[in-house]
């Protein structure tokens, strides 16, 4: 058992026990205005009554939110005055953390209340508080706001940060001529790639729903002509893949199937590949990342495959993911690290 005093640990214990108001208390504090009127005035802070004027909040508001805020470290009280924290200033100010509250708030924490339900069953019981669909993928295009909004918004901000530094890779090793992107979504990674390569042709193969959404995305860029899509449903493990691709590109793809699954997939990924081929998969693995807060964040979200999105999937170590390319028939022969936020690049091979 890891070393650690009793005080840290009932601590610790109640900031489980009681995670529910901190999160709240904080993007309430976020949306409300609080912690944006405390950093415009950081260095003297502000009295209760000039927060009342900033924000509009009442005085019982104001007072009930700091006072939760001194708890969970989100702002100081030095006499009459309130003060933001650096932990306060991330909630209201950091991308990344505000990509994360959005995400835990709009899509996740109504639907969370049903995790052991779908650990249990296996299956996306929390998933019956966005819509009435088998796993979420069918549903993105009719997501409610702002859970729609929230969920690209998470999606684009992890893809967007890695995709330049993946793309260099794949066009300084070997540039391909045809690509077949799988799980394409609405076309950002065909867009950016296409911007880096004058002569790269795409196809896109992911669910019809997806396909109809980046369909209108690749006329407003030009790219009709350039960039294709196959709808396809790959839990069919019947379906094909379209063949003869100098690469196969999968970004934050495997990550939305079980591991039996991938398997399958990957076999038909191999199938579509020519003989000389390379399968470029782009994903975040929590035994790879640089830091603790990158693996942290990736061990928490992973819960939302569980309770929402499918079931039966997660964000997966590299470890797993590697026996599950070696199962379908690949063998890695480079790995990349540290790609935007926590994004390793792994190329495989037909064995």
């Amino acid at each position: 058992m890891p070393q650690q005093s009793n005080h840290s640990a009932m601590h610790q214990a109640q900031q489980l026990a009681l995670a529910p108001f901190a999160f709240q208390t904080a993007r309430i504090m976020r949306d409300q205005g609080v912690l944006a009127a405390l950093f415009t005035k950081r260095r003297k802070g502000l009295t209760t009554e000039e927060l009342v004027q900033a924000t509009g909040l009442s005085t019982y508001a104001v007072e009930t939110l700091c006072e939760g805020g001194l708890a969970f470290g989100l702002c100081t009280q030095e006499g009459d005055r309130w003060l933001i924290t650096r932990t306060g200033l991330c909630i209201d100010r950091d991308a990344l953390t505000r990509v994360n509250m959005d995400f835990t708030q709009d899509v996740c924490y109504e639907a969370l209340f049903h995790l052991e339900e779908s650990l249990l069953e296996g299956r996306p019981a929390g998933l019956k508080a966005l819509g009435d669909w088998p796993t979420v993928y069918e549903g993105l295009s009719k997501l409610p706001e702002p859970a729609k909004s929230s969920w690209f918004a998470f999606d684009h901000f992890f893809s967007d940060g890695a995709f330049r530094a993946a793309h260099r890779i794949l066009l300084e090793e070997q540039p391909p001529t045809r690509l077949l992107d799988v799980g394409g979504n609405t076309g950002r990674n065909a867009i950016a790639l296409c911007g880096r390569s004058d002569t790269v042709q795409i196809t896109i193969a992911d669910l019809p729903g997806q396909c109809a959404l980046a369909t209108p995305n690749l006329a407003e860029h030009g790219l009709s002509e350039r960039v294709h899509t196959h709808p396809i449903d790959l839990l069919d493990p019947e379906s094909e893949l379209p063949t003869g691709f100098d690469a196969v590109w999968m970004s934050q793809f495997l990550v939305c199937f079980s591991k039996v699954e991938i398997v399958s997939i990957l076999e038909r990924a191999r199938r579509a590949l020519k003989p000389d081929g390379s399968l470029w998969i782009l994903d975040t693995y929590w035994d790879q990342t640089e830091n603790e807060v990158a693996a942290y964040c990736l061990q928490a979200t992973s819960l939302y495959f569980t309770a929402i999105a499918n079931g039966n999937s997660r964000m997966y170590s590299y470890a797993d993911t590697k026996k599950c390319i070696e199962l379908a028939g690949f063998r890695v022969v480079e790995l990349h690290t540290g790609l935007g936020h926590a994004h390793s690049l792994v190329r495989c091979v037909p064995a």
